[in-house]
């Protein structure tokens, strides 16, 4: 059960897929029924059939969100003031934000071997793979760096991290370590 009682003001579509994906986050998809996802958003069951006819449509709804914030995500990578990887490992802790959320929450129905969600976690793990290996130009320093990603992303996810994004002396020595695996022309 979500958090907090849902806006009311957010359009219902919105509310629906932001449920969904809280009760992903919350309980797994064994916890996402759809008469689950009406209440959390105080939508009737008709409500939510409206939008989403299924709960396959419900799922390719959420992917489809997710999709777009990594997109968004992607592109604020490559055109960060400080540089691509400035922006991958600062904004490579959990913090709760949309995208987090929405990530997790497709992490959620990977793990039950959802074949669409596995395909989305993987095109957006290539497509920020993609916008580093463009900044290093080397796929292997590229890799190296999208792994420090992944890990400072799992630990404060997963457990209390002692890394903090608004840990500026912390993030900016990690920086320089990665900035030490970069080739050199």
């Amino acid at each position: 059960m979500p958090k907090s009682a849902p806006d009311l003001t957010v359009p219902t579509r919105d509310r629906l897929l932001d449920a969904f994906a809280e009760l992903l986050v919350e309980g797994g998809e064994r916890s996402a029924t759809l008469d689950a996802v009406a209440a959390a958003a105080a939508v009737s069951k008709g409500g939510l059939l409206y939008h989403f006819a299924s709960k396959d449509a419900l799922i390719d709804g959420m992917l489809a969100r997710l999709d777009a914030l990594a997109n968004e995500d992607a592109e604020n990578i490559r055109t960060a003031p400080a540089g691509p990887i400035d922006y991958l490992i600062r904004t490579s802790v959990h913090t709760g934000s949309p995208l987090d959320r929405a990530y997790i929450a497709g992490s959620r129905l990977a793990q039950g071997r959802d074949l669409r969600a596995m395909q989305v976690l993987s095109d957006i793990r290539r497509r920020w793979l993609q916008v580093i290996e463009d900044a290093v130009h080397d796929p292997d320093t590229a890799q190296a760096i999208m792994l420090i990603s992944d890990g400072l992303y799992v630990n404060s996810s997963l457990a209390e991290n002692d890394l903090r994004a608004e840990d500026g002396a912390a993030m900016d020595r990690l920086i320089g370590v990665i900035d030490r695996l970069l080739p050199r022309p």
